[in-house]
């Protein structure tokens, strides 16, 4: 560590080429390609943050060369810059982690230490897919997520809890809202069906159950947005 520390601070004070400097930047640009794949291959894809992922360590590692005055000041920069994404849209816990993977390796690419930005690649993105392979975190296979809309006057804490014992394995009530001015209730469940052959008498039941309003099954997230 304090060897890293002392390469850091020599990185700060001394001026480098350059060739030296695209030599880090060209490094760091492959670096970042290898993680935009780690982005690709372990979960849901966006096409532009893929591509920046591959950008984004170049840049990094520029901003901290041609700050190299001022250690403190290219650390600073680095970080505003990082958090233009999250101004204008929600991003992920994943999103997030890779942001700071990618500056991560930028900054290390910046101070020259290459084989140990090479390292800190490998250990992360083999993280990614053994996790990924194994399916931690990952919601109970047959699990769907079911949003249900009625009227005010109705009691949503037990309504569907006797067509939930004929269909359903398990169920739990995730969220509620008020919709349409307050006149509606919108009910989150998560469910896994006995047998998923009987989905459509399943929504059958719901449906005269809540007066033939929305009802809508799906495996994902109805916002397609992962949660903080």
């Amino acid at each position: 560590m304090e060897s890293i520390l002392s390469t850091l601070m020599s990185t700060s004070t001394s001026t480098i080429s350059t060739t030296e400097a695209l030599l880090y930047g060209i490094g760091a640009s492959i670096l970042g390609f290898v993680i935009s794949l780690t982005y690709i291959k372990t979960g849901t894809v966006s096409k532009n943050f893929a591509r920046t992922l591959i950008i984004l360590p170049f840049l990094v590692c520029m901003v901290m060369l041609a700050v190299n005055g001022n250690f403190g000041t290219s650390l600073a920069v680095v970080g505003a810059f990082s958090l233009v994404r999250f101004r204008s849209l929600q991003g992920s816990s994943r999103d997030i982690g890779f942001i700071f993977f990618a500056m991560t390796i930028g900054i290390i690419c910046a101070v020259g230490q290459m084989p140990l930005a090479v390292i800190v690649t490998a250990i992360i993105c083999g993280i990614h897919f053994v996790l990924n392979g194994l399916g931690y975190g990952a919601k109970e296979a047959g699990e769907k997520d079911l949003r249900v809309t009625i009227p005010e006057n109705l009691d949503y804490s037990d309504i569907f809890d006797d067509i939930f014992e004929r269909f359903t394995l398990s169920h739990k009530q995730i969220a509620v809202r008020t919709t349409n001015m307050g006149s509606m209730y919108e009910i989150n469940y998560r469910v896994r069906l006995i047998n998923e052959e009987n989905e459509k008498d399943f929504l059958d039941e719901i449906r005269m159950r809540n007066g033939n309003l929305t009802v809508v099954c799906g495996r994902c997230d109805m916002n397609e947005a992962e949660e903080l």
